[in-house]
């Protein structure tokens, strides 16, 4: 193997999946967001259509595509808080690996105490 400089390479490890997780839900939420504003935007053109479409929301499809909404939401926020930590506390790049396990134990938490309740919801238990 040829001899690379330490450091120029990125190799996958913590950072790396959190960073991309950090980014794949924030396009989520985002994508969220403008069908929530169009949707919600309807009301103004025709309560009739607005109250179409928020009924065709009523389905389990969406039932459960709303704990992925959630579970991004939370992993966003918890993760972005981590990432300001990251930058602004001085000892945030050493402990970095420790705050994405202790993220990712508080989403498993709170996930936990909301798919059965959701699905409950949704399954009309």
């Amino acid at each position: 193997m040829a001899n690379r400089p330490a450091g120029t390479l990125y190799r996958g490890k913590l950072g790396m999946w959190s960073w991309v997780l950090h980014r794949i839900t924030g396009v989520g939420i985002y994508f969220f967001l403008l069908v929530h504003i169009l949707d919600t935007a309807l009301v103004r053109v025709s309560p009739e259509a607005y109250n179409s479409v928020v009924a065709s929301y009523k389905t389990t499809i969406v039932g459960l595509a709303e704990i992925g909404l959630v579970g991004a939401i939370l992993f966003h926020g918890f993760n972005g808080i981590r990432v300001m930590l990251i930058d602004f506390w001085r000892k945030g790049a050493k402990y970095q690996n420790q705050m994405f396990w202790v993220v990712l134990v508080i989403w498993v938490i709170l996930m936990a105490g909301f798919v059965p309740r959701q699905l409950m919801h949704i399954f009309g238990a």
